[in-house]
């Protein structure tokens, strides 16, 4: 950008001019750096001989700090990030242009490297740029074996021990919350699989299946594999004629009958219609609760309310699925 670039952009003769590095002066109107920047409105003010020093940086990023109050963009935002985002990082903080730093903080982000990230990072530390530092911590946590081979985190081990506490820290619990996260896809997934068993067991005791149905009903054994429950309908039915058959299917004594005594009273916890219930074993099941309330294990409610919940968030799901199918066809005439 040349120097009276800025002046010509505006009908009004520039009033103001800034003092760069190298002796460039850079010709501009007060009253849109004010607007732009309380930092340099206050330094206008005191300074009667209209002219504003901003060095320390190159004359280059001095002049795209300007253009871009002027413009409110970045003119050749890729390239001007690969010149002076640093720079201009360090004028949008100092001179309070959030507009700015805000597109700064987003274009150093897009950058990063395992060579630059350390020094980004240090940098985003010093200028209160919240989102470039957790997009950096976040770089490091993902490749920080390769981080650490750099000379930038060298240094820092060398001169700011208590900031690698503090990355090491947050890469500790950054651990911790993707093994959370993996923990409660893996319980998820399992509430889901119980609630698709107690919806496969009603619908083997009140339709029937292939090999078990309700007992009023002749299972149809030419009936093809089930296309309702495929993922745990056979093992379901293989399991309840195992339970039918097992000599040892007292609690405790067979550890398949065990599962389908927990299945049976898992279905009965759930299930709101006892009476006309077709499962075996819901309705005495009930009518035991209350004492067994008194000392009930409290993983087993709890196991109640997260398949109660898995079962809403199912309904949900499909309800979401019919709606999006429920699409109604136009027929020409």
């Amino acid at each position: 950008m040349e120097e009276n670039q800025i002046a010509k952009s505006s009908s009004m003769e520039s009033d103001i001019r800034i003092l760069t590095s190298g002796g460039r002066t850079i010709p501009a109107h007060s009253s849109v750096l004010a607007s732009a920047s309380p930092v340099l409105e206050k330094l206008m003010s005191d300074r009667p001989e209209r002219t504003v020093p901003i060095i320390g940086v190159p004359s280059d990023a001095v002049a795209a700090f300007v253009s871009f109050i002027y413009s409110r963009r970045c003119m050749g935002e890729e390239e001007m990030m690969e010149r002076h985002g640093i720079q201009l990082l360090v004028l949008s903080h100092v001179y309070q242009v959030r507009e700015l730093k805000r597109a700064c903080e987003v274009g150093l982000a897009g950058k990063l490297t395992a060579e630059n990230v350390v020094d980004v990072l240090q940098l985003a530390r010093e200028c209160d740029a919240p989102y470039l530092s957790i997009r950096c911590m976040k770089f490091i946590s993902k490749d920080f074996k390769e981080v650490e081979k750099t000379e930038g985190w060298r240094f820092l081990q060398d001169h700011d021990p208590w900031f690698e506490l503090h990355i090491l820290q947050f890469l500790d619990e950054a651990e911790k919350s993707r093994k959370r996260r993996m923990r409660n896809r893996k319980y998820q997934r399992l509430y889901l699989q119980l609630n698709e068993a107690m919806e496969c067991l009603e619908h083997i005791f009140t339709e029937g299946c292939t090999h078990v149905g309700p007992h009023d009903m002749e299972p149809d054994k030419k009936k093809g594999p089930c296309t309702s429950f495929s993922t745990c309908c056979r093992g379901l039915q293989l399991l309840i004629r195992h339970f039918v058959t097992c000599k040892k299917k007292v609690p405790g004594g067979c550890s398949h009958c065990k599962r389908m005594w927990q299945l049976f009273r898992l279905h009965s916890s759930l299930c709101d219609q006892p009476e006309s219930c077709k499962v075996p074993l819901c309705r005495q099941f009930k009518e035991k609760m209350p004492d067994e309330r008194k000392g009930e294990d409290g993983r087993w409610r709890l196991l109640v309310r997260k398949v109660e919940s898995a079962k809403a968030i199912s309904s949900l799901s499909k309800r979401k699925r019919v709606d999006e199918l429920d699409i109604p066809t136009f027929i020409p005439n």
